[in-house]
């Protein structure tokens, strides 16, 4: 009866320890994905920052251009 509780108390910590790991993987994909989709929105904030700053310098020259030919 001992030798039985023995293997059933080891057994149990086994499958205890499996769902423990398994949980915390769960946990560590939720986390990556979330910093994946963080660095995603950078980037796209970058690029859209980029062609902005690219319209404002062709604005800012045609305008610089404009007020050079008047003189």
């Amino acid at each position: 009866m001992l030798c039985m509780l023995k293997t059933a108390g080891r057994l149990g910590g086994i499958v205890a320890l499996i769902f423990l790991i398994v949980a915390l993987l769960k946990q560590l994909i939720a986390v990556v994905g979330f910093l994946v989709a963080i660095i995603k929105i950078a980037i796209v904030l970058v690029f859209v920052a980029v062609l902005i700053l690219i319209v404002f310098m062709i604005v800012r020259d045609r305008c610089n251009r404009k007020r050079d030919a008047d003189f």
